[in-house]
């Protein structure tokens, strides 16, 4: 009993320490001193820290980067109004973050699938790609996220495949000159889905030849479809442009499933890499308690050097 109450008081004193530290970091808002920075690059999303920060987006922005977060991703970016999306980016110059990915407006889905081939599907896709270069100068953005759609299933495999490399071909026509880099996302929701796995992504990526068109390895996802994160990661790696996160089960913050995130930051770091790691996924806990939950997990984390 001694020692259930002294890991019972650890825990509520740990707790505090880091509930009082996020009301600091709030009130330092106005003299601009910040929490130390963490070791990766990790972007929060819209609604992540609604509860301490309110519903006003930019607010969340500086709130998160008070807490040591250097990023953003923001897939409903493209259905922002023109001003949300200059205040987006006046903001992020301003706190000198970084914007992540936007998804390419109708880039390929269940009601366009790429693998289909047909002309007017490819249409959308390079309509959105052309959307996606004048918005991604607003925020200083470089990544777009693309997902080729559902299976064709009238068709081959490899007429399928083929399909996609065809339209990606012309997609990167477009995004390459602007320098902006589309990042192609395997995804587990639906065994519908074209796209589900990291090596098909990474021959797909070979085939179009262009610095334009790299995977995007979502760990949640790809833990749900393949498994074997680390040696997966590793085989893709050249082709690999940006990283999102969710642990698996509950696809919420790292610690909260059965992945070792803390060994898989590490590696990642140890392999050099430094971009974005955006976190898709939701708290595991509910108001304000769950926020300062999961700046818990993210620097246990992150804690790897």
């Amino acid at each position: 009993m001694k020692r259930r109450a002294f890991m019972q008081n650890s825990l509520l004193a740990g707790a505090s320490v880091l509930t009082a530290g996020i009301a600091k970091a709030a009130n330092n808002t106005k003299t601009g001193i910040a929490e130390k920075p963490f070791n990766l690059n990790y972007g929060i999303h819209d609604g992540m820290f609604r509860n301490h920060a309110g519903n006003d987006f930019i607010d969340q922005i500086k709130f998160a980067y008070d807490m040591g977060f250097r990023s953003i991703e923001d897939n409903g970016y493209t259905g922002r109004t023109p001003e949300q999306q200059k205040k987006i980016g006046e903001t992020l110059t301003k706190l000198g973050m970084t914007m992540g990915v936007f998804v390419v407006n109708k880039g390929g889905n269940g009601a366009n699938t790429l693998a289909a081939g047909k002309a007017e599907y490819i249409d959308i896709f390079l309509k959105g790609c052309k959307q996606a270069v004048e918005l991604s100068k607003i925020a200083n953005a470089k990544w777009v996220t693309v997902v080729p759609g559902d299976f064709a299933r009238n068709l081959t495999m490899g007429v399928q495949t083929a399909n996609v490399i065809e339209a990606l071909r012309r997609g990167v026509e477009i995004l390459e000159p602007a320098g902006v880099i589309m990042v192609l996302e395997p995804l587990s929701d639906t065994p519908d889905l074209f796209l589900r796995y990291s090596d098909q992504t990474y021959e797909i990526c070979k085939a179009v030849k262009s610095p334009s068109c790299k995977i995007l390895f979502d760990m949640y996802h790809m833990q749900k479809n393949e498994g074997n994160i680390i040696n997966n990661i590793n085989s893709a790696w050249d082709e690999i442009a940006y990283f999102q996160i969710g642990d698996n089960p509950g696809r919420n913050e790292p610690t909260t499933g059965e992945m070792n995130y803390k060994n898989i930051f590490k590696h990642i770091y140890n392999k050099g890499y430094r971009g974005v790691l955006g976190m898709e996924h939701g708290n595991s806990i509910k108001g304000k308690e769950g926020e300062v939950a999961l700046i818990k997990a993210y620097r246990e984390s992150d804690a790897f050097l």
